[in-house]
């Protein structure tokens, strides 16, 4: 992962007050990571017809708002809020939906105990919230209270070793935190030490404990980043930062363990220059994986067979500098990629089919998107 304290914006996308969005299409929230008067979490309407998105609302009470989440009944959203992203403890800001209108309420606000903190999940039964903070290597839990707001923060761990490279993982780097389908486990990404940590998770106190067998190994170097449950909840997805790859894990529900198996490149095999992957998401309906290349600035797609084994399916670009982060729309037919130094939003149509990718319209101009949340 790399970052800036600050990012030199050439402008601020301020959208125009506009109608709350329709109840059939789809409302995007897009956070905007920059410092303070710079910020902002930007809501849209998506038409799922058309893939157009239309400004709604823009919420300005943040600060390097890099990473978001929802609740599982869409009433709230969880950023990422740090007055300094590598400098002071950062926080996670609660808000509450106002509607369908795209603007937030902030309820409050809790320290991470870190620094760069740079992903939020929160639980099947909307009782728990997590985050792991990349700088500091460590990650936490809080419980949710019954207005949406955080309590005091319930479990933290912070992760130990390094890798092979000495630039990059002399340390732990925390990346993500996903919580399980089933609700019972949470697995971190660390880059640092190429381990995918395993926590037990009890939601209604929001406890974590580390499981047994605490980790899976990627490959030295790999630099795992991102990781998602296919929707069956049998299998994982690692995206690999420093590998360019992914790798698919079996899943034991049972006992969150994880099984490697097959890892794949995500950039064509006559491409040797500096890239990294950021983010991997998959469709609805488990046919299709996609991954996001920085520097090559593509998308992977990939079909996924009943194994879960992953076909490329194309590597098709991703129309800016940068592709940080994917959101795919509930119904499935459109991608979301998120260009942060491109300054740009581009929506996809996913073939149904075969699972290319076609884009719809113009890139939408929104200041350094970092994450995209759709309210399903």
């Amino acid at each position: 992962m790399k970052f800036q304290i600050v990012f030199p914006l050439l402008f601020v996308a301020v959208p125009m007050p506009s109608t709350p969005a329709k109840a059939d299409n789809p409302l995007v929230f897009i956070s905007a990571f920059a410092p303070q008067g710079q910020a902002a979490i930007h809501a849209f309407e998506l038409n799922d017809e058309t893939g157009s998105l239309k400004a709604l609302a823009g919420n300005s009470d943040v600060e390097h708002p890099f990473f978001m989440a929802l609740s599982p009944d869409n009433r709230f959203l969880y950023s990422i809020h740090a007055e300094s992203f590598g400098g002071k403890e950062n926080q996670i800001a609660s808000y509450a939906l106002k509607g369908r209108t795209g603007k937030l309420k902030l309820l409050n606000r809790r320290t991470t105990r870190g620094r760069a903190s740079c992903y939020i999940d929160v639980d099947a039964s909307g009782k728990t919230v997590v985050v792991s903070n990349y700088a500091t290597g460590d990650v936490a839990s809080y419980p949710v209270n019954y207005d949406g707001s955080l309590g005091e923060m319930a479990s933290y761990f912070k992760h130990n070793g390094s890798s092979v490279d000495p630039k990059r993982q002399k340390a732990p780097y925390a990346h993500c935190f996903v919580i399980s389908p089933d609700n019972r486990f949470a697995l971190a990404a660390d880059l640092g030490i190429d381990k995918v940590m395993s926590y037990r998770l009890e939601a209604k106190s929001a406890k974590l404990t580390p499981n047994k067998p605490a980790f899976a190994r990627l490959a030295p170097g790999a630099g795992p980043r991102h990781l998602t449950f296919h929707p069956h909840g049998k299998f994982v997805y690692v995206i690999n930062e420093m590998g360019n790859t992914i790798t698919k894990f079996d899943y034991a529900a049972k006992t969150g363990t994880l099984s490697k198996g097959q890892t794949i490149s995500t950039l064509p095999e006559d491409y040797k220059e500096t890239t990294h992957t950021a983010d991997l998401k998959i469709t609805p309906d488990g046919k299709f994986l996609y991954g996001t290349n920085r520097g090559h600035d593509s998308i992977a797609a990939y079909k996924i067979a009943s194994d879960g084994t992953l076909t490329l399916i194309e590597i098709k670009s991703s129309l800016g500098e940068g592709p940080q982060n994917l959101a795919i729309s509930p119904s499935g037919r459109y991608v979301l990629c998120a260009n942060m130094p491109g300054d740009n939003v581009i929506v996809f149509a996913i073939d149904a089919k075969t699972g290319k990718l076609n884009a719809v319209g113009d890139p939408v101009r929104t200041p350094k998107p970092s994450c995209v949340m759709i309210v399903k």
